[in-house]
């Protein structure tokens, strides 16, 4: 049966066990903006704040839930490809692609007030309120300590085939790391301490293309409502963003 907070993962996975899969049932659309190439999602607060991507069109936003409307936004220069967002405490971080170097924001006014370099791509961010989670678009993931922005550690993601490449967006759930699998219609969920994917949560079919009016790209956007237990994932272009519940799959025909 679905659950608003997601499932537990199978406990005590070996490296060669078959990883569990989920299902998911959508409980409620909303618009989303489709000019928005969607590369870090976070819920807080009842607002989400979005990253966007793209040479020219990368952005910062606050967005109203329930319409999809921007509350305020800043751009990025033209040279930087947006990519994932975290944020810590009053601060926002955002990441971008190919220029190893990173955004800090202040999270109400969205003034810039800092920023990092690192030496990979930069993908995907989320936090573990200890550690900045980051992805470079291959099997790692890389912690940074949140006030120095210096690497701490690392882990390699797999299951049950080897190691588990291009995971892009990140959100932080219940103890695991959720990550987009670029090209693809699966999110892994990740124990963050041995990197062993605990589950695949298969969202195939979620966005109905048969009627766009335009071209989308593909599944990214995780954000978690914690209080409420609510899940959000929407795409690049897409017009809508979905809250799910997710359910294992069962071994049983």
């Amino acid at each position: 049966m679905a659950t608003s907070t997601p499932p537990p993962p199978t406990p005590t996975l070996s490296p060669t066990d078959p990883t569990p899969r989920y299902s998911y049932r959508i409980i409620h659309t909303y618009p989303h903006d489709p000019e928005a190439f969607t590369q870090g999602l976070v819920y807080e607060n009842g607002v989400l704040y979005e990253g966007t991507g793209l040479r020219g069109r990368s952005s910062l936003r606050l967005v109203t839930l329930e319409t999809g409307a921007v509350q305020q936004m800043i751009l990025l220069e033209d040279r930087f490809f947006g990519e994932g967002i975290a944020i810590w405490q009053d601060r926002i971080f955002q990441l971008t692609w190919q220029s190893r170097v990173g955004f800090i924001y202040d999270k109400e006014t969205f003034t810039r007030v800092g920023e990092f370099e690192y030496v990979t791509e930069g993908w995907g961010l989320t936090h573990d309120g200890r550690s900045l989670i980051m992805s470079d678009g291959s099997a790692t993931l890389y912690f940074l300590d949140p006030d120095t922005l210096t690497v701490t550690g690392q882990i390699t993601v797999f299951d049950e085939r080897g190691p588990v490449v291009r995971l892009n967006e990140l959100e932080y759930i219940e103890g695991e790391v959720w990550a987009n699998v670029w090209q693809t219609e699966l999110i892994a969920r990740i124990d963050p301490q041995s990197g062993r994917v605990t589950g695949w949560v298969d969202l195939t079919g979620l966005l109905d293309q048969s009627n766009l009016s335009q071209p989308v790209d593909v599944l990214n956007g995780i954000a978690y409502d914690a209080e409420n237990g609510r899940l959000f994932v929407t795409g690049k272009l897409w017009p809508t963003l979905f809250e799910i519940e997710v359910f294992p799959i069962s071994d049983t025909p």
